[in-house]
Order: C-alpha cells, then sequence, then structure tokens
C-alpha cells in the first residue's frame, strides 16, 4: 500500500489489522512493482447548530444557525480521508531504489442537483493529491519531487483517530454548516488541535534511518497560503477568483520545513516522538513591498502500551494563523502578525471485542491585534468515537464531535455532530 496511506491507518491507531496496513495489489509488471491501493468511505451525519452565524472568514470552524428557524442538518457525505486510488511503482535499479506514485481523490460529498459534479460541482472535483517520484538507498537516505504531503504537522494528522472518522464537517467558508460538507473532505481536527499540513510541491531530503531516529528536510512552494475572505493572503484578490485572471503576489523564496521523529518499540510500550517546523518569507503586497516571515514548530508524542494508545500534540506559530498555515495569521492593511498555539490529548482503549474506542480535546487559539473583534479566539472539539474492524479491510465507525467557536468580541456557536459509517481499505 502507498506510504502515506501506510501512515494514515496505522497512525490514526485505530482497529484495523497490521495486515490491513501492508495490504494492497500488487502487480509484478517487469523490473517494476506495481500497487494498486486507496480507500472508499461514507458517513451518514446529523448536525445541530447553536448561536448566531459566525461572519464569513473570521476562522470559526463552528458557524452556529445558518437558515431562520433551522438548527440542525444532514447529509451523506465523505469523512475526513477521502475517497483515495493511488498508484505507486518500484524498482531497484543502478543500486538506486525508485518509486513513482500518483493518486486521485473522489469523494460522495456532492450536494448538487445532477451529483455527478458536472452541474455545480467545482467544490467536488477529483483531487490530486501526490504526483511525486523518489530514490535513495537506506545507507544514504532518499530524496522525494513533486507533490506530496507537507512536512510541518504532518504527524498531526496522521494520529489524529478521526482520520478513519469524520471529526468536524465544513463548507464552502472553511468550516460549519451550511450546506453540510460540499467538499469531498471534511476537516476532522484540522483548525481545532493543529494546523493542516496540506499536499505541497516539494524538493525533500530523508536520512537513512538510525536505529528509530529519522529526519526530513525540504525546500516547499511558496504560493500556497490560503486566500481567506478576510484578505489576509498573498494573492491578489482585486483580480477575484478565477486562476486565469488572479495575479499572484511574487514570491521570492521557497519555504523551509524540517521533521525529526524517533520511534521505538519494546515489551511493554511501543511509539513515537517528533518535533517539525516551517518557515516562509511572504510577500504580502504588490505595490508597498510589505513582507513578513510565518514560522511555526510543533510536538508530538504517541505511545501504546497493550490495548491503551495514547497521543499528546502541541503548536505555537508566528504569523501562521489557524486551520490553513497563514490563514488569518496576519493584517494586510497593517502587516502586523498574529500569534497562535493549540494542541490535542487523544486516548483510545482496544475492547476484547477487537473495538476501538477513543476520546479526544482539540483546541486551537488566535491571538488578536488591537483592531480585531469578529476574528475567531478559539475553536474547540470534544470526539468521542468507535472503530470496529469488520474484517480485515472493512471497519465501521461511530463518531460524536462537539465543537465550539468563540470570537474575540464574546459571541460563541456550538456545533455537534453525530457520525455512523464504515471506511474500506485495500
Amino acid at each position: 500500500m502507498n506510504k502515506n496511506i501506510k501512515l494514515a491507518v496505522a497512525g490514526a491507531v485505530l482497529a484495523l489489522s497490521a495486515s490491513t496496513a501492508n495490504a494492497g495489489i500488487i502487480i509484478p509488471a517487469g523490473e517494476w512493482t506495481i500497487d494498486i491501493n486507496g480507500n472508499v468511505n461514507a458517513f451518514g451525519n446529523y448536525v445541530k447548530v447553536k448561536g448566531p452565524a459566525q461572519a464569513t472568514g473570521n476562522g470559526a470552524i463552528a458557524r452556529g444557525v445558518a437558515q431562520s428557524g433551522h438548527d440542525n442538518a444532514v447529509g451523506i457525505n465523505t469523512g475526513l480521508l477521502p475517497g483515495w486510488l493511488g498508484f505507486t511503482g518500484k524498482t531497484r535499479q543502478n543500486d538506486l531504489d525508485v518509486e513513482f506514485t500518483i493518486s486521485m481523490q473522489p469523494g460522495v460529498s456532492n450536494n448538487t442537483a445532477t451529483g455527478d459534479g458536472l452541474i455545480g460541482g467545482e467544490y467536488n472535483a477529483f483531487g490530486n493529491r501526490q504526483t511525486y517520484v523518489s530514490f535513495g538507498d537506506k545507507s544514504w537516505g532518499s530524496i522525494k519531487l513533486g507533490k506530496d504531503l507537507g512536512i510541518f504537522a504532518s504527524d498531526a494528522i496522521l494520529n489524529d483517530m478521526t482520520l478513519l472518522g469524520v471529526g468536524a464537517m465544513a463548507d464552502g467558508s472553511l468550516g460549519g454548516l451550511t450546506s453540510n460538507s460540499i467538499y469531498n473532505t471534511t476537516v476532522g481536527g484540522i483548525g481545532t488541535g493543529y494546523i493542516y499540513a496540506a499536499w505541497k510541491g516539494q524538493i525533500a531530503y530523508t536520512t537513512p534511518n538510525f536505529n528509530g531516529f529519522q529526519a526530513t528536510v525540504a525546500l516547499t512552494n511558496p504560493n500556497q497560503l490560503p486566500q481567506a475572505s478576510t484578505q489576509n493572503s498573498i494573492f491578489n484578490s482585486s483580480s477575484g477568483d478565477d486562476p486565469l485572471t488572479r495575479t499572484d503576489i511574487q514570491q521570492e523564496r521557497f519555504g523551509l520545513e524540517a521533521k525529526a521523529s524517533y520511534s521505538f518499540a519494546g515489551d511493554v510500550l511501543s511509539g513515537k516522538v517528533w518535533v517539525s517546523g516551517v518557515n516562509y518569507d511572504v510577500n504580502t503586497s504588490r505595490t508597498s513591498g510589505q513582507n513578513h516571515t510565518v514560522t511555526a514548530g510543533d510536538i508530538g508524542v504517541n505511545v501504546n502500551g497493550g490495548n491503551f494508545g495514547v497521543t499528546g500534540y502541541y503548536y505555537k506559530g508566528e504569523g501562521a494563523g489557524t486551520t490553513f498555515l497563514g490563514n488569518a495569521g496576519w493584517d494586510s492593511s497593517t502587516n502586523a502578525k498574529r500569534d497562535s498555539d493549540g494542541g490535542y490529548l487523544q486516548a483510545t482503549y482496544k475492547l476484547p471485542t477487537a473495538t476501538k474506542i477513543g476520546v479526544a480535546y482539540g483546541v486551537s487559539n488566535l491571538d488578536a491585534l488591537p483592531a480585531d473583534t469578529t476574528l475567531v479566539d478559539k475553536n474547540e472539539r470534544w470526539t468521542i468515537g468507535a472503530y470496529h474492524p469488520l474484517t480485515k479491510h472493512l471497519n465501521l465507525v461511530a463518531e460524536f464531535n462537539d465543537i465550539e467557536s468563540r470570537t474575540h468580541n464574546g459571541v460563541k456557536s456550538d456545533q455537534k455532530q453525530g457520525s455512523l459509517g464504515a471506511i474500506l481499505f485495500f
């Protein structure tokens, strides 16, 4: 199975057997070995909201009542991990391990008249999260060129138990409830405990594995900070969102991302400890020459012993914003940066039936500048989940999520969600 799918399955410490993480459709093809892999998942969701609808773009995950007289909604949607179809090829040539991966991510969350993405389906189009080539050797490491999961905060999402479930829902305003997840994925714990690692063009070097210790350093695409409706982005919003007419602000330096981790396995305990960081030099104006740096760092640990598993994670950033890297991270008129931090705690237990139950609490905080009032102050999430392996490939999932968002002027919105569904890996 594709490396990132393996990490997703293993890192989420859910109810998959060890054999599932190594599953895949393996096809020998001359000098190559082709691995066809992926997942299909779908969930029925019920969402109940309380409080006023938050202003678009203020960073809130829970959005409150969006329609007069209606405080609940239902939908059948893809979860945090989108539907996935990946193709990986591996070979050994000239003393090098060579690999390519290409993947696509369809979903079931198309709430349009036709339901096929052909009419009003711009939010539901097939995704492309991976297109890369890598080469190396266990004696000196490996080099990757292309698009793959970002380095900073990647372990935060790979260890989030909602990865195989739903977590928070998402809509066209970066979270909350209007059309009950019009995107082909929900947001899980993104924005309520960690910043999204995203899928980035990168040139990355990973060291060999030194008895459990491994490190990765990468140059990343500097043009991916989000275009939030708060205007706090590296895009020239005066040209609109049309990619054919929008003029992006020129960036002069690659982003820098790095991670170091130590994995251990003993008779009693096994797990992983990691730290990662990110630094971008961001030009924010085409006319004034304004620029600043975006920096963030994190630390996390996952420990498993017997039937118990615990994950703890913390991040802190300057100009890094919330939910997506850079989102609401600075004020576009003054170029002043906002501080942010957050993290999550998660505990799981495997029952005698092989069902894993888990509970998690996550929070993301965004400090205010003097003029900020409606900007989000805090997004909090409680998750209770049960993940049962019906077969070694198929898991039944039940989740309850309670998300609360609060702005700096004290306005609160609450969003409670119940989800039932299944996820199958192959």
